[in-house]
């Protein structure tokens, strides 16, 4: 892989991770434009750095809030932090559940399906415009909420769903406070994120075969790097209402996509 490739890769894994535009919905459109099978072959070590570049800017932006749950976690006592780590909990079960069981019918998903992605970016969209829509209120999370935005969270393993589009607006469209429910969007991946990483690096299908070390950390920065700037971004533009945005742009890129796999 080379260094201008990995930066590539870096800066879209970077943006499109906190942005509610899907990442996987570009990397295979991305593929099909340069009409290379690169990007799905890229290695095993690469992804898990991206994934882990971007877990980290999370950590990194929401560092007192994660400091606060771990402090009071050590309490042992039930209190806000236990509270909020069990939804955080819920929320992730039915994300994991549809990974480990449906992942050979989940990697098939993942081969150039263009016309999957256009569809699936409409349904994004969608989503985005009712929740720029949806009433500002100061409710936070409860434990129903938690499942209910977790199965958005399953559903958005989906290619051109957006997962942070996805569990933020149907947070919103719950009567979450948008603030609170940018927090929790972010915060509950990041244990799915590690998880995923420790699972990846533990398998037998890890290698570093072919890879030199320089594109890795180029992409690694990249990630990184963006990934702060698009999180902080993003919490900004949730709380004043600018979804919209990226409604639209969903809808055009998602209805390029559709007909660009109709033509061809």
């Amino acid at each position: 892989m080379g260094i201008f490739e990995a930066l590539i890769l870096g800066i879209i894994q970077g943006l499109t991770e906190f942005l509610p535009v899907s990442s996987s919905g570009h990397l295979e459109i991305v593929k099909a434009l340069f009409g290379s099978n690169a990007m799905a072959k890229e290695s095993m070590f690469m992804t898990v750095m991206l994934h882990g570049a971007t877990a980290l800017s999370t950590i990194v932006i929401f560092r007192k809030e994660i400091l606060e749950i771990v402090t009071g976690l050590f309490q042992f006592k039930w209190n806000d932090q236990t509270v909020f780590s069990l939804k955080i909990i819920l929320s992730m079960l039915p994300a994991a559940f549809v990974g480990v069981v449906f992942a050979d019918e989940l990697e098939a998903l993942f081969d150039s399906q263009i016309l999957l992605v256009g569809f699936m970016l409409l349904l994004t969209a969608g989503l985005l415009f009712l929740a720029d829509r949806a009433k500002t209120t100061e409710k936070g999370v409860s434990f129903w909420g938690a499942i209910v935005i977790g199965v958005a969270q399953a559903i958005a393993i989906l290619p051109g769903i957006s997962r942070s589009g996805a569990t933020i607006s149907t947070s919103v469209l719950l009567g979450v406070d948008r603030s609170k429910a940018t927090r929790f969007s972010f915060l509950m991946v990041v244990p799915l994120i590690l998880g995923k990483m420790a699972k990846d690096m533990l398998s037998s299908d890890f290698t570093l075969q072919g890879e030199s070390i320089l594109p890795v950390l180029i992409g690694f920065v990249a990630a990184f790097v963006t990934g702060l700037f698009a999180c902080t971004w993003m919490i900004k533009l949730v709380r004043k209402s600018k979804l919209s945005y990226f409604s639209i742009y969903c809808a055009v890129v998602g209805l390029i996509a559709i007909v660009s796999s109709l033509i061809n």
